[in-house]
């Protein structure tokens, strides 16, 4: 039998039960549907996390002071006082694959503007931790050097706490109160959203990391210094560089561990995308199931098929057919049913996929990898379960199929 005529006995035959031959695509057609969707899901995740992080700064280091021991207690790391102003301008001055560092303070309470407040984090950085963290000013300016050095009483607003404080009013040129201290508002930073930990990175006030120490806090360490490398490739030497200066400066031997703690950004970048990589993985696996089920739909169906045309097939035996022109006859069958089905499947996965984007407000991106994979798996299915039944058919004696009844 020639190809083009075995394809349209293997169409007749479907449209001869269109009820059936749909609902045995229907298991393929939910099977792709599902895996191109979790896929979607998993890829928008990802994508979501690696901007949180981007958000973060780029070629970022952190240095946190050490952990503090006391009688055999370990307090945690930052319970240590190491990092000085003096430290940071030394990491700046003699570390040359540094690019920018910032001294960091913190401090908390309310910020007042006339009869409205808002509790906030007020966190003490220096002129260059916008580029750091790469950041921009919404409207206004950020404080110069000049104003870190001079300790200057002056503040930059994050989205969340300009909205709160001056709700219908520019905030900037206004003066508010930091604790006891006035403080005049020169700028407004754009908007970040939540950071990779669920923190709302705009409920934030920076101010002159000096002015915090030395009018706020009164504390005279620093609680970070976040550094910028020169590039992705110089992370792991602007690291080594920071530790071996911070251990000859803060004189540790070489068998003292390190009073400070250094945190890779680029570390915790590899770590969420691994996290959600297998989380994608494991959706596409759970969704796979689907398809297994829709493959078994399929034998199902052929089974029932080649019981029911046994006479036929032999009567088309009788007239010349070989075993494996009735293979091919119902391997078609099977494959056309499960290329329908990731037609259709594919139409529901990237539309389900854009609706749950839609309604859900959940980042979905569907790629044409998921798209290919979701449908090469339903030809290979159509053909895994489909070839038990053709072969089945293809072994029947021609005799005893025409006695059949």
């Amino acid at each position: 039998m020639k190809t083009l005529n075995i394809l349209r006995s293997a169409f007749r035959a479907l449209r001869r039960n269109k009820m059936r031959s749909f609902l045995t695509m229907l298991g393929i057609i939910i099977g792709v549907a599902a895996v191109i969707a979790m896929l979607a899901i998993g890829q928008g995740a990802e994508y979501s996390v690696k901007q949180q992080i981007a958000s973060l700064g780029t070629n970022v280091l952190i240095v946190f002071p050490g952990s503090q021991q006391q009688g055999g207690i370990r307090v945690g790391a930052g319970s240590m006082t190491t990092l000085t102003e003096a430290d940071a301008a030394a990491i700046e001055k003699e570390c040359p694959a540094v690019a920018y560092v910032s001294p960091g303070a913190r401090s908390g309470g309310q910020a007042v503007a006339g009869n409205l407040n808002w509790g906030t984090s007020i966190e003490g950085t220096g002129a260059n931790y916008l580029e750091i963290r790469k950041w921009t000013i919404e409207y206004g300016e950020f404080y110069s050097e000049q104003d870190v050095k001079g300790a200057a009483k002056v503040c930059v607003l994050g989205q969340t706490v300009a909205d709160n404080l001056f709700p219908e009013s520019s905030p900037v040129g206004q003066t508010i109160r930091l604790r006891n201290m006035p403080a005049k508002v020169i700028g407004v930073l754009s908007k970040k959203g939540q950071n990779a930990m669920g923190q709302d990175q705009d409920d934030i006030i920076l101010a002159p990391y000096t002015t915090v120490l030395r009018r706020l806090s009164h504390f005279p360490y620093l609680r970070q210094i976040t550094v910028s490398a020169t590039s992705p490739t110089s992370i792991a030497e602007a690291e080594r560089q920071i530790r071996e200066l911070l251990r000859m400066r803060h004189k540790i031997e070489s068998y003292e561990q390190d009073d400070f703690t250094i945190r890779n950004q680029s570390d915790l970048a590899e770590t969420a995308t691994a996290t959600t990589e297998i989380l994608t993985i494991l959706l596409a696996s759970i969704a796979g199931v689907s398809l297994l089920v829709g493959g078994i739909g399929i034998m199902n169906i052929m089974l029932v098929s080649v019981t029911e045309r046994t006479r036929e097939i032999g009567i088309r035996m009788s007239v010349g057919a070989r075993g494996r022109d009735i293979l091919s006859q119902f391997l078609i069958e099977a494959l056309v049913l499960s290329l329908l089905g990731g037609i259709l499947g594919i139409a529901l996965g990237v539309g389900g996929s854009l609706a749950i984007a839609k309604l859900a407000k959940w980042p979905t991106i569907v790629t044409a990898f998921s798209i290919i994979l979701s449908f090469g798996f339903s030809i290979a299915i159509g053909l895994f379960f489909g070839f038990y039944p053709a072969r089945k058919a293809a072994l029947l004696n021609p005799i005893d199929a025409l006695r059949y009844e």
